[in-house]
């Protein structure tokens, strides 16, 4: 009893003091980017400053770790994606550092962005058919950029490698912004990245995009193939990014963030910042967002374990 009335005394008086939202990537990627885009929001709802704090590296789980062993009173917030999140703990071999059911707390998603297979212009293909065409050829010749071990970047890549027989070097980074430096300066030859990230440099023409991972056409790419109209079937994959806070949280304040995050989710001018990078913003109750990370999980584990994904 007096441990309930002492959570209930905490999360009467949350917030008394700023947020800290905690990034698994440096400034500049997707995660970085959806992060900024609703903390002047939560800021104006609850009157607390809630502050961006970028902690890469380990695939995101020198963050995640950080956040999972925080005081769940509030004040630390995981904006996590799917890698970091889900996949990263199996793949560098230290599930017992933090498990997604186990160590956090679901508030809400906040984006969900498609992906784009896109080259550097001066790599001698127009197609996702000649990319493969030329990974055959010289296997292993060709770079590709992943933001990290087990971003759902590097699965797609895994998974397409897997299906068609092509092979090449995955280069790992820590986070889009170095990996997409890289690409852009010819250092790597190609690399699945977010809309929201890419959609910029294949308007002014520094990159090229061979395929989306969506279903349909992407809106902002409308002369860009899925990746089944270029020849490659169940390919289909999303990068979602959600907010969530160390397990023991009190319910009233996963509640009232979740809360807030359908609010400002659904503000004309958050939907046309989210829309502008090719990404839909879309909230969730928590037990929405909790379904959505299980099924999530149980779809691409078996993709990790079958392509030994592994980092030492």
């Amino acid at each position: 009893m007096a441990l309930a009335c002492g959570a209930g005394a905490q999360a009467a008086q949350w917030p008394s003091q700023p947020i800290k939202i905690v990034v698994p990537y440096p400034p500049g990627g997707n995660v970085d980017v959806a992060a900024r885009i609703i903390a002047p929001g939560l800021q104006k709802a609850f009157g607390q400053p809630f502050i961006v704090e970028n902690k890469p590296g380990a695939g995101g789980m020198i963050a995640g770790e950080y956040v999972a062993r925080s005081a769940p009173d509030g004040y630390t917030l995981f904006m996590a994606a799917n890698g970091p999140l889900l996949y990263s703990p199996l793949i560098f071999g230290r599930s017992n550092a933090y498990q997604w059911n186990k160590s956090f707390e679901p508030i809400s998603s906040v984006s969900y962005t498609p992906m784009v297979l896109q080259v550097r212009p001066s790599l001698p293909v127009k197609s996702l058919a000649d990319l493969i065409a030329l990974a055959k050829k010289e296997p292993g010749k060709l770079n590709m950029a992943a933001p990290g071990a087990g971003t759902s970047n590097h699965l797609v890549s895994e998974l397409l490698q897997s299906v068609t027989g092509a092979h090449w070097t995955t280069v790992q980074y820590k986070g889009n912004a170095p990996a997409l430096t890289d690409l852009l300066s010819g250092q790597v030859d190609f690399d699945f990245d977010q809309v929201s990230v890419a959609l910029p440099f294949i308007r002014k023409g520094q990159l090229r995009p061979l395929a989306v991972t969506t279903e349909k056409r992407v809106k902002s790419l409308p002369d860009v193939p899925t990746m089944e109209e270029a020849g490659v079937k169940n390919m289909v994959a999303t990068t979602f990014t959600g907010l969530l806070a160390p397990k023991g949280t009190p319910k009233d304040i996963v509640d009232r963030l979740s809360a807030a995050l359908h609010k400002i989710l659904k503000e004309p001018d958050v939907i046309d910042k989210f829309d502008h990078l090719g990404a839909e913003a879309r909230a969730a109750t928590p037990q929405e967002f909790t379904a959505y990370l299980a099924a999530e999980d149980a779809r691409w584990t078996p993709v990790i374990k079958r392509a030994h994904i592994h980092v030492n």
